[in-house]
């Protein structure tokens, strides 16, 4: 993840506002990782991912008791000055083991992160190992329909069923950003899901929440009617899986 890595790292103030405001984050993505999540006070929560921090910031208000990681030590920075010098976060590549204990959280949250991996069955076998048996995984992934049908490509439309990488461009509070994402298709997500030792308890399709009609309209009806992410709550099961 070295190249997404520094791309981050160079745009991470212009992601932040972002993220902070838009329509696809604050409006949709994060209210939709909450609503999954539920009741978290007292539950020991790793934000796996957690970039600039706004998810982890909520999640404490709630009352959890929340670690941070990321790859980006740019976004780290941001999320320093969000959450105060206090804040248990730490730079960490989630293709490398991770650096806690067996069985430490009661939940991890995969916030829009695992679609940059190409081969989910480490970091899976990671999140599933610092679990406590019981533990929740919660992940949100760009919807592969939604992947296939706009994303904007050369060549022929992309086999639905098979793995692919594309590159995207995008423009954050007024800077152009260019991210690379890996698609899979939906069974080849659960599948992965069941193998890292997962049961899944919740596949879903949210919708924006309706405040947002009339801070984005016409992006909002868009969205309202067609996904762009899709959200998994998963059980660990607490058996070994080799």
């Amino acid at each position: 993840m070295g190249r997404m890595t520094a791309a981050y790292d160079d745009f991470a103030g212009a992601y932040t506002a972002e993220n902070e405001s838009s329509l696809m984050n604050a409006y949709y993505e994060r209210p939709a990782t909450l609503a999954l999540a539920g009741d978290v006070a007292g539950r020991r929560i790793l934000d796996a991912g957690c970039g600039s921090g706004p998810l982890f910031a909520a999640l404490r208000e709630r009352g959890a008791v929340v670690t941070g990681i990321d790859q980006s030590a740019g976004m780290l920075a941001h999320a320093r000055t969000l959450l105060g010098a206090d804040a248990d976060l730490r730079v960490a590549d989630l293709a490398e083991p991770l650096p806690f204990a067996d069985a430490e959280f009661d939940d991890v949250i995969a916030s829009l992160v695992l679609h940059y991996l190409r081969d989910w069955a480490s970091p899976l076998a990671e999140f599933k190992r610092v679990l406590k048996p019981g533990g929740r995984l919660i992940a949100s992934v760009n919807h592969p329909m939604m992947v296939n049908l706009t994303h904007r490509h050369e060549g022929p439309r992309p086999d639905y069923f098979e793995p692919y990488t594309w590159t995207d461009e995008f423009e954050l509070h007024g800077e152009k950003a260019r991210m690379t994402f890996w698609n899979k298709p939906l069974h080849a997500m659960t599948d992965a899901f069941t193998a890292a030792g997962f049961r899944i308890a919740v596949i879903s399709e949210p919708h924006p929440v309706p405040a947002a009609r009339e801070l984005f309209p016409g992006d909002f009806e868009i969205l309202d009617t067609f996904p762009s992410f899709l959200f998994f709550a998963l059980e660990a099961d607490g058996r070994r899986y080799c």
